[in-house]
Order: C-alpha cells, then structure tokens, then sequence
C-alpha cells in the first residue's frame, strides 16, 4: 500500500482505533507511494506523502502510543559497473525530515538495506529477493526475478537490522 491507499481504504483507521498508551506503530512506505501512473497510490514526496506521514505520527501520539518511522528498504537495482543505484528519490528524505521536525525515532533503512546489498553483491543479492528458475519454486512455478520483494533470507536479515537499531534506542520496547 501506499499512504494514500492505506489512509483510503480505511487501514489506518482498522489500527488508529485500536490504539493504546504503550503500543509502538513501526511506519514506513514509500514503494508504492512513488507509482505515478497510479493515481490511488501516487502521493508527491514533499505533500501529500509527507502530510501523511505527519498524520500517522500525531494520530498515533494522540493515542499515547509512540510512532517509529523507517526509511524504505532499497531495491535490488544495480547499474552495468556494479553500483547499486536508489530508485526511491525524495521518499527517503521526507521521511527523514519528518523524523527529525517531530522527534519520531527513526530506522534509516535505505541506508543499512543499501549496505546489506552491496555485502551480497550483484549477483547474491538476488538471494535476499525473490530470484526463482521455473520450477525452483512450488510457489512460483513459471520462475520469479523480483528485486523489490524480499525472500525469507532477506526478510531475516532485514528483520536482524531493524533489531539492532532498536537495541539502540532509548524506548520500553527494547526491554
């Protein structure tokens, strides 16, 4: 989903409700928010996704909960010289300066999936996606080359990232 997407088929509304002193609402988009062509997703960085962004932060807040924000996770898309290229644009920075004008803490995802990446290198970072010959896969029997979406070892190794960086947070939640 995109933030517009999510706000508009009432998804965030199914969590604001539930809301409570204590909970943590972990936040990040940007994916799908960037689809120009799609006009039920589409938010332009420095507005609507960045005025979204500032909803979910004091919605969450007004509920006693804490808002945590993630930049989003880079995509598999290396150049012919072997340079990871970032396909995300102003997302990431929106993020960021939303972040930091709310004090929301913040996971900087682009960057550490970004390093996470270039440690696997062009061709085994195919192995943190969805990367399947046909029949590789009982689930993606024609075969699959997708450098978005993350396989298991790859939501692993994401999850393991995310996990160290709350380690260095001040919040309940660590404990």
């Amino acid at each position: 989903r995109s933030t517009r997407s999510f706000i508009n088929e009432n998804r965030w509304d199914s969590i604001y409700k539930y809301l409570k002193k204590g909970d943590y609402v972990f936040i990040q988009f940007g994916h799908n928010d960037a689809k120009e062509n799609d006009s039920k997703r589409y938010t332009n960085p420095h507005t609507a996704y960045r005025h979204n962004f500032i909803r979910f932060v004091e919605e969450t807040r007004d509920k006693g909960a804490t808002p945590i924000l993630f930049s989003s996770i880079v995509r598999r898309n290396f150049n012919e010289y072997g340079t990871l290229v970032d396909t995300h644009g102003d997302y990431p920075l929106e993020t960021r300066l939303v972040a930091l004008e709310y004090k929301v803490p913040f996971i900087d995802l682009q960057y550490l999936s970004e390093k996470l990446e270039e440690s696997y290198g062009v061709e085994g970072s195919k192995k943190l996606h969805l990367h399947f010959a046909p029949r590789e896969s009982d689930y993606f029997k024609e075969g699959k080359s997708d450098d978005t979406h993350l396989s298991e070892l790859g939501a692993t190794e994401i999850a393991k990232l995310i996990i160290n960086e709350l380690k260095k947070m001040n919040l309940d939640l660590v404990k």
